[in-house]
């Protein structure tokens, strides 16, 4: 049987699977590298990000500063040996993006402008009005196309990792467009997934983000890391989730409950709207749990008010949050508030990699959302993740282009071996079942309700329980489940069908691991268990894959150098 084989494999087309694919070309320009993505790239999440990107570029700024702002906000779970290394890419890379074309917002004497993010001490994102993420991904995917050794196959569907002897050498992709089953193989292997965001019900992640990589590099023996660890971003549309960045807050907008009350002097009295994300989550919540929230169709919400910024601050700074606002809410944020809430924004959580991107499985590397390098902890610092995209995305795609310069190459025997096993089994499973009475969209929505109300900003003991138990019932019925459509071309409920597998998998490790910590840290929050308790979990959970729902859970050391342990006030 023929199939496609590169030196370098890139799973995703985002920001940090193209930044990957091009540092691999660009560490040995002789190595063919393959991206397979879901989608076509320019419709990948990043696309999506708004606020901005965090270096230490200006004069009043230091790797210091931007290390210790990470590490306080990560609640100290952060490795701190990765995030000192990280902050002194980011300014690299972030010129690099200059060069490349990002059309980053300027001050008057032309430098990069920069903006306050929350638990910053100090003006440090970068920014391309309130789209910097489309500005970011555009760039580094028209970059891509100059590079005639990359190779896309888009719109195709990873089902399976290819692990021969322990060591990763391709994927099994179902091809969209033809429904055909096509093995990929590679001398290395890059997952750029993505996130996880569509467990919940209500996210600001696209449909596309069902955790694709952390299910696949989980079933072939990787570990999960930290997968408790899930952000809560404060500003959230009711109803749709549509993400209000948090270069809102940083731009000087303020949040008030019913009252009219900037009630986050209560909360983080020195940051107030500028405190981390999970603070301020959990603040208003707290307040709607008290009474001060506004009451709407959609459940409670605070306002988030820029009308004092005047109409010629928001349309340089930003646009798409007025537009957003008559999109979608029928609003000007000119003359209007805008109602918020807390939403599901963010995985800290992800495959267990190292700094260079290498996973236990040989061959394997992950970088972006969909991994775990050890930067974020217990909560990411917003403006933190599109540079995480940049600089662990190139750090994978150099280590792997150098693994594969000495890697054997991949044999046809065990492939074709595993390509017809895979391709029999998701046949099997799915196109040719008879007799099931289950549906996937009642499951799903079934699933995210249960991951709101179990696995929220709160959690608690009893709930986290009866999470467990419910997405154990969830898993029995999606065994029943029946597809309809018995097309090849486009069948997007196989997809559908491929993904809520993949989301039960990682729904799951997020409810075990969540009730094993019994402590509140960074973004989970214990109700039973309120206080942070480093003697016992000033640790990385480890999450294996067993026969059985439940997985192997392990710990390990968290890298602590330079900044000891502290409490965490703002």
């Amino acid at each position: 049987m023929d199939f496609e084989s590169y030196d370098v494999l890139v799973v995703g087309g985002g920001l940090a699977g193209i930044r990957a694919a091009i540092a691999a070309v660009e560490a040995n320009p002789r190595v063919r590298v393959g991206m397979v993505s879901k989608v076509y790239p320019m419709r990948s999440h990043t696309v999506s990000a708004e606020g901005g990107a965090a270096a230490a570029l200006g004069p009043g700024d230091s790797f210091e500063t931007h290390a210790f702002d990470t590490i306080k906000g990560s609640d100290y779970l952060a490795d701190q040996e990765v995030v000192e290394a990280f902050v002194r890419e980011a300014p690299v890379e972030i010129i690099q993006m200059e060069h490349w074309g990002c059309p980053w917002s300027r001050n008057p004497d032309g430098t990069i402008a920069v903006r306050p993010f929350g638990g910053m001490t100090t003006w440090r994102t970068c920014f391309a009005a309130d789209k910097t993420g489309f500005h970011m991904l555009h760039a580094v995917f028209q970059t891509s196309l100059k590079y005639p050794q990359i190779t896309r196959h888009d719109e195709a569907f990873v089902t399976k990792l290819l692990v021969e002897d322990s060591r990763c050498v391709g994927v099994v992709a179902l091809d969209i467009r033809s429904g055909r089953f096509d093995a990929i193989t590679a001398k290395s292997v890059i997952l750029a997934t993505g996130g996880l965001g569509r467990v919940y019900a209500f996210t600001t992640n696209g449909n596309i983000c069902t955790g694709d990589g952390m299910a696949l590099a989980y079933r072939a023996g990787a570990g999960l890391k930290d997968m408790e660890m899930v952000q809560f971003h404060p500003t959230g549309l009711p109803f749709t989730g549509i993400l209000i960045t948090e270069a809102v807050r940083g731009e000087g907008g303020y949040l008030l409950n019913k009252d009219g009350e900037r009630f986050l002097k209560r909360y983080v009295p020195n940051k107030m709207e500028l405190g981390p994300r999970d603070i301020i989550s959990r603040a208003m919540t707290t307040e709607f749990e008290e009474g001060r929230g506004f009451e709407g169709p959609h459940g409670k919400y605070m306002h988030l008010d820029v009308r004092h910024l005047g109409e010629k601050v928001i349309d340089r700074k930003l646009p798409f949050m007025r537009e957003l606002g008559r999109e979608f809410l029928g609003i000007d944020i000119v003359t209007d508030p805008i109602p918020v809430r807390p939403v599901q924004h963010y995985m800290m959580g992800g495959v267990d990699a190292n700094i260079s991107g290498e996973t236990p499985i040989l061959g394997l590397y992950a970088a972006g959302e969909c991994a775990n390098v050890g930067l974020n902890g217990g909560n990411r610092l917003g403006s933190n993740s599109l540079p995480e995209c940049l600089v662990f995305g190139a750090a994978a795609g150099r280590a792997a282009a150098h693994y594969a310069s000495s890697a054997r190459p991949v044999t046809a025997n065990p492939v074709d071996a595993m390509l017809w096993d895979e391709a029999r089994r998701v046949e099997a499973e799915y196109l040719e079942k008879k007799g099931g009475d289950e549906r996937i969209g009642p499951i799903r929505e079934e699933m995210q309700r249960e991951m709101d109300a179990g696995a929220g900003v709160f959690r608690t003991k009893e709930g986290l329980s009866r999470l467990v138990r419910n997405l154990g019932g969830l898993r029995e019925r999606f065994e029943k489940v029946r597809i309809d459509d018995s097309s090849r071309t486009f069948n997007t409920e196989i997809i559908a069908a491929l993904e809520l597998d993949f989301m039960l998998e990682v729904a799951s490790v997020i409810a075990f691991t969540a009730l094993a910590r019994e402590e509140s840290r960074g973004a989970h929050a214990r109700r039973d268990f309120p206080e942070r308790d480093d003697e016992h979990f000033l640790k990385h959970t480890l999450a294996f894959h067993t026969n059985t729902l439940a997985p192997r859970l392990e710990y390990s050391d968290v890298h602590i150098t330079t900044f000891k342990p502290q409490a965490r006030s703002y």
